[in-house]
């Protein structure tokens, strides 16, 4: 069996903007704190332990494809680990903590990426055995963070608030690029020898940013990390908004192959309008806290709306949540979820 057989045909169809009636189902943070699977496995291993031990991570990948029946599963790791491996140190308590934090009197202290690489490796052993677990009708995708959120961690930690330190330090970010970007750059080739169809860049920070300072500082180098995988390399970006779109990256002719969206954007205008490739999104993640008769009322109201566009209109559409799966989300609403919208799409 070719690799080519490795995959969901569904998702394909997405890449490729091929008109189905029934999309792929991947939810960001599937595989988490909120699945009773992860929880038993939490509850025996450290959370470094479940991402660095191969099996260990291709084991939390499987449960929600084994029991949601998602279509496409995703690489379980953290988007911090190559701060770690460029010296920064790494640990959870529960919440990610680094050993120092980046400014002007330190950027020399991060390790270039002949030092840093066989900190990812990991990442490429746990995509194998993923991917060797995977039924051939599942596909895999790998992650990384953007740069502008690896370096808002860098400078701040944990977001909080409007990331003011790290914008007034903003003239450091393209030497931190320096050093991160090559690092990246192998880190995705890593994962898509391990079997990814496609790596998601993921940079929940950038929203933060306004259109021009992220156009202008930005988006340069996420086209950098991006330019040597045309085709292969999606884009997400938390509550970013239609004017930071408009840079040549993000439309067709781009190495990038799909976007994200989240809840704040209308599904029915946003699947005509990006035709980069696939487009991924976009069900508001904190409705899954509704009792059941309910969310099964406001999941159908969003799905029924999408229902009203053609197929063709709908080429791409990769059927997601606006964000990532909340700790303490109910299981059932997951599990309802995926049954409606195959359900409604048939």
């Amino acid at each position: 069996m070719g690799k080519e057989d490795n995959m969901n045909q569904k998702f394909q169809n997405s890449l490729k903007r091929i008109p189905q009636s029934t999309p792929p189902i991947w939810f960001m943070r599937q595989a988490g704190r909120y699945h009773k699977h992860y929880q038993a496995l939490r509850a025996k291993n450290g959370f470094m332990e479940l991402c660095k031990v191969p099996e260990l991570a291709a084991e939390v990948a499987m449960g929600p494809i084994q029991d949601f029946d998602f279509d496409i599963a995703i690489l379980f790791s953290d988007l911090l680990f190559p701060l770690e491996a460029m010296g920064m140190g790494l640990h959870y308590d529960p919440a990610p903590r680094l050993e120092w934090h980046l400014d002007e009197s330190n950027i020399t202290k991060l390790r270039p990426v002949n030092e840093s690489l066989e900190g990812v490796m990991f990442q490429k052993e746990a995509m194998i055995h993923t991917r060797k677990r995977l039924p051939a009708s599942k596909s895999l995708i790998g992650f990384v963070g953007g740069p502008w959120t690896l370096f808002t961690y860098a400078v701040e930690g944990a977001h909080k608030g409007g990331l003011e330190k790290s914008k007034r330090l903003n003239q450091l970010f393209s030497k931190f690029c320096e050093v991160l970007l090559p690092l990246m750059k192998k880190n995705i080739e890593l994962q898509l020898e391990g079997g990814a169809e496609v790596v998601m860049i993921l940079d929940t920070a950038a929203g933060e940013l306004s259109p021009a300072f992220y156009q202008e500082i930005v988006v340069p180098q996420i086209e950098k990390m991006a330019k040597d995988f045309s085709g292969k390399v999606g884009y997400y970006a938390k509550q970013i908004q239609a004017p930071h779109l408009q840079h040549k990256l993000f439309k067709p002719g781009s190495p990038i192959c799909g976007l994200g969206f989240d809840h704040r954007w209308d599904f029915t205008e946003v699947l005509p309008k990006y035709n980069l490739g696939f487009v991924q999104g976009n069900f508001d993640q904190s409705l899954l806290f509704l009792e059941p008769q309910d969310f099964k009322v406001w999941a159908l109201r969003y799905l029924e709306g999408l229902k009203k566009l053609t197929a063709e209109q709908r080429a791409g559409w990769v059927c997601g949540l606006g964000h990532g799966v909340l700790p303490a989300t109910p299981e059932e609403n997951v599990r309802s979820f995926v049954q409606l919208v195959r359900e409604v799409f048939s």
